[in-house]
């Protein structure tokens, strides 16, 4: 909402605001609009990404979150390469490729932090055992859960859950990388 009246108190007019992505009536905007959006959009913690491919790995990320952090599909046993060249229309190894080249770590990677915050997420809400959460993020067991989780925070979700401090070790989701 805050977005759609930014671009409309900058008597642009929007014909969709959705997560990433902004659709205007108009073709084109002038140097001038694009400075005072770029700097309305900032002040509000945004930012216009214009480029294609940088669109691409927005999506990409956002995708991601979204079906680690806020969906709950069936199938936990998915397969990560399918799910997102179906979706993007695009092969996985180019989504893969750009991704690593822009961001600076593989998709795969990003993937696995991504999950490992929602594991830290729920640990911190302690209504799900260890196992409910490895079958919940498509995990094949508590060991491959601990083992990824070991090595991207250096502790087990056990020793994290005992030592209190999972709220201090969660990252707001933009900032997993």
């Amino acid at each position: 909402m805050v977005v759609k009246q930014t671009l409309e108190g900058q008597g642009l007019h929007p014909e969709s605001v959705t997560l990433g992505e902004v659709k205007l009536k108009e073709v084109s905007l002038s140097k001038t609009q694009l400075e005072q959006l770029d700097k309305s959009l900032v002040d509000l913690g945004f930012e216009r990404i214009d480029d294609q491919k940088a669109r691409l790995i927005e999506t990409i990320k956002n995708r991601v979150i979204h079906f680690v952090h806020h969906s709950n599909p069936t199938d936990r046993k998915f397969n990560w390469s399918t799910i997102l060249s179906e979706d993007l229309n695009y092969e996985y190894n180019y989504l893969s490729t750009l991704f690593s080249s822009v961001v600076g770590i593989t998709l795969e990677q990003y993937i696995i932090r991504q999950k490992i915050e929602r594991v830290k997420e729920l640990l911190f809400y302690d209504e799900l055992s260890l196992s409910e959460i490895a079958y919940k993020l498509g995990y094949s067991s508590v060991a491959h859960l601990s083992g990824q989780f070991k090595k991207v925070t250096g502790l087990t979700p056990s020793e994290l859950k005992k030592s209190r401090a999972v709220g201090q070790q969660r990252k707001p989701l933009d900032d997993v990388y």
